[in-house]
């Protein structure tokens, strides 16, 4: 099975340019899991005969959302970060509640769960770092261990935070900043030390793969870039993945696909 994140920034733009159809038939993924959405389905023009949708998308419009299309047909599908563990952590700052923000939306397979997670960014002033460190980190890992409790659990998609240096092509200077705080990379810490794997690091090491680059000053084509978007899994799937992939040569937003492929 052939399992695609990508975090679209705007599918009704990736669409309009035909990039997304072209994504589709080229890499004939089984699901396809996206972020940043800005739509909801029924402004989408997307129209995948062999796929089943699910949207969450935000109250607010044109603004973050996730989605599911998949061929496989779901048991269920959930919206959101559970109320019970959302009240727990305080899940809201001046900037709203993340659960009204589309950002997580988890697939219930025969074998797994599947969550496509859009991370709140703690933007430049790091005025979101608050929520990232004291309430979502912990919240959403809350969440991905109580499905775990009932069956593995695959999650996907834009962490908003380089993992380690060789997750960023210029970690020194950015070193507290947005996206490289100690704070957040601890939240990613956290995910593996509770025995969630990073799937890309079962197969390839070292630096220069990225996912994610700047508009600015020619990045993308110069690979200065980050690696934010992942694929973790559950440390009972670990030896059913057999490729983990950065597809930098999709275009359409400025984030690239990744995939897995699950035995």
């Amino acid at each position: 099975m052939k399992i695609y994140s990508w975090n679209v920034n705007g599918i009704r733009a990736v669409w309009g340019k035909e990039l997304f159809q072209k994504f589709i038939a080229d890499e004939q993924p089984d699901i396809v899991c996206l972020q940043e959405t800005k739509a909801e389905q029924g402004q989408s023009p997307v129209e995948l005969a062999e796929y089943e949708e699910y949207w969450n998308s935000a109250t607010k419009k044109g603004y973050s959302g996730t989605a599911i299309f998949t061929k496989v047909k779901p048991i269920s599908v959930i919206n959101d970060i559970p109320g019970s563990i959302a009240d727990k952590y305080e899940l809201e700052d001046k900037y709203g509640h993340p659960n009204e923000e589309g950002r997580v939306l988890a697939a219930e397979f025969e074998d797994f769960y599947l969550v496509t997670v859009y991370t709140p960014n703690s933007k430049g002033d790091l005025s979101r770092l608050k929520l990232r460190h004291q309430a979502w980190d912990k919240a959403f890992l809350e969440y991905m261990k109580q499905l775990e409790a009932t069956k593995p659990v695959i999650f996907c998609g834009d962490f908003n935070v380089a993992h380690t240096e060789d997750d960023l092509a210029n970690p020194k200077p950015n070193v507290g900043k947005h996206g490289f705080t100690n704070e957040e990379r601890e939240g990613f810490e956290n995910m593996i030390d509770q025995g969630f794997i990073d799937t890309f690091r079962l197969f390839t090491q070292g630096n220069g793969h990225y996912t994610w680059w700047t508009h600015w000053a020619n990045a993308r084509a110069r690979n200065v870039g980050w690696r934010i978007d992942y694929f973790m899994v559950s440390s009972s799937l670990k030896d059913r993945v057999s490729k983990a992939s950065i597809h930098d040569q999709v275009f359409g937003s400025d984030h690239c696909p990744i995939s897995v492929e699950i035995a």
